[in-house]
């Protein structure tokens, strides 16, 4: 018997709690709850749930502080914020922290089922493809290692979060090719058809470069096309 894949929901208001156990079990994923940012954090580490539905206001250990501990801590668990702020900045924190999307309350408990199973859909084809396809890229300084999801600079690894790797890896493995921001979420997020919010993608870019690139206001592997998108340099 398949096992079933977990979902760790760290929301401290019940009825919130209720609609999403009730929901993703419904759709046949087992469920972890946690009604603080401590026992959350805790039951992340030790239970490895497939994703992770986060709050931010939360007793004891807010979700920002979940997220950073959790990706310090070498998780690369998929963490979908569920938040009642509004704010933009509030928004770009979380995904600067680590977090792979997010969803304001009041949400569409259908459109947020559709993302939690694209989050997870994402991680089971990165897994499954893995072995399928040359395992190194080699561009020189820079090496991205497919099968153990590892990219190294001069030798040196690089710290990426799942999702930084894999915007690497897409962009890299398409060198020279224009990819619009809406394209990298359907291909790279794997949202179908994806209209939405596309900051996700600009935030996700200039941490990558960050870590990549030896001065990030002066990019060489990830170059923006203005009006048009992204590309990795394909002549280093």
């Amino acid at each position: 018997m398949e096992k079933k894949q977990k979902v760790l929901i760290v929301e401290d208001e019940k009825n919130i709690v209720d609609i999403l156990r009730f929901n993703l079990r419904k759709e046949g994923y087992d469920t972890l709850e946690a009604f603080d940012g401590v026992t959350g954090l805790r039951l992340a580490l030790e239970e490895s749930p497939d994703l992770i539905l986060l709050d931010l206001m939360l007793p004891e250990m807010n979700g920002f502080e979940v997220c950073k501990l959790l990706r310090d801590k070498g998780k690369n668990t998929p963490v979908l914020i569920i938040t009642a702020r509004v704010e933009e900045k509030d928004k770009i924190l979380g995904l600067d922290l680590g977090a792979d999307d997010y969803i304001t309350k009041p949400f569409s408990v259908r459109e947020l089922m559709a993302r939690v199973k694209a989050h997870i859909r994402r991680v089971a084809l990165i897994r499954q493809s893995a072995g399928n396809q040359e395992d190194r890229l080699d561009f020189g300084r820079l090496v991205i290692h497919k099968e153990s999801a590892q990219a190294t600079k001069d030798g040196e690894r690089l710290e990426l979060t799942q999702r930084e790797f894999e915007l690497l890896t897409y962009l890299a493995s398409h060198a020279g090719r224009v990819f619009s921001r809406q394209e990298l979420m359907e291909r790279v997020w794997n949202y179908e058809g994806y209209v939405g919010d596309v900051r996700g993608v600009d935030v996700a870019v200039r941490r990558l470069r960050e870590k990549l690139e030896d001065d990030p206001a002066q990019p060489k592997y990830i170059i923006t096309r203005r009006g048009a998108g992204y590309y990795f340099q394909k002549d280093l």
